[in-house]
């Protein structure tokens, strides 16, 4: 038997009205210090961390790096930045600056919708073509720490399945974007 399917226009708008609603439920602008610790403090904290982690994330310091997109007075940019650079003190982990058109690229081959800043990303040293997204804007210190070794895990052969669902809550928490013109004398 052959089942045919046919999308309708009003199908494909719905569809796309959808996919609007969930970015927007996904995804939460913030323009002042105040609306960034609103967002945070709804996301839960990481409470419970597995006998080996701390001795896990300084033990493979030397394997990975995070790359993180950034972009001037982006405050959750500067918010994640400076968790990051604890978290370097803290277990050794180098932390660089990632360039917007390899973000881009990077959340493209993911299908990830946030193709703005700030995004995080682990990758190991030794292969620039494997990484895996450990924050969508801003975080907790303790669920980054919790998202790193995540992804030292996967990228070293846990399960992949199990890392995905335990990092699937990202906060979301982006910088509002400056309006941008279309008219080339205003650029």
């Amino acid at each position: 038997m052959l089942t045919i399917s046919v999308q309708t226009p009003a199908m494909g708008a719905a569809q796309q009205a959808d996919r609007v609603v969930a970015r927007r439920a996904a995804i939460h602008p913030v323009s002042t210090d105040a609306d960034m610790r609103m967002w945070l403090a709804r996301v839960p904290v990481t409470r419970d961390f597995p006998a080996d982690f701390e001795a896990m994330l300084r033990g493979q310091a030397s394997l990975y790096t995070i790359e993180m997109s950034t972009a001037s007075a982006c405050l959750p940019c500067g918010d994640l930045w400076t968790k990051l650079s604890a978290f370097r003190t803290r277990y050794g982990w180098q932390v660089r600056t990632l360039g917007q058109e390899e973000a881009m690229l990077r959340s493209g081959r993911l299908g990830l919708p946030w193709l703005g800043n700030p995004v995080a990303w682990v990758r190991p040293l030794a292969d620039p073509h494997r990484m895996v997204p450990i924050a969508i804007g801003t975080d907790h210190s303790a669920n980054i720490a919790r998202n790193a070794w995540l992804a030292a895990r996967m990228l070293t052969g846990t399960r992949a399945a199990v890392g995905v669902r335990a990092m699937s809550k990202f906060t979301g928490i982006v910088g509002v974007r400056a309006p941008t013109s279309s008219s080339q004398k205003r650029r």
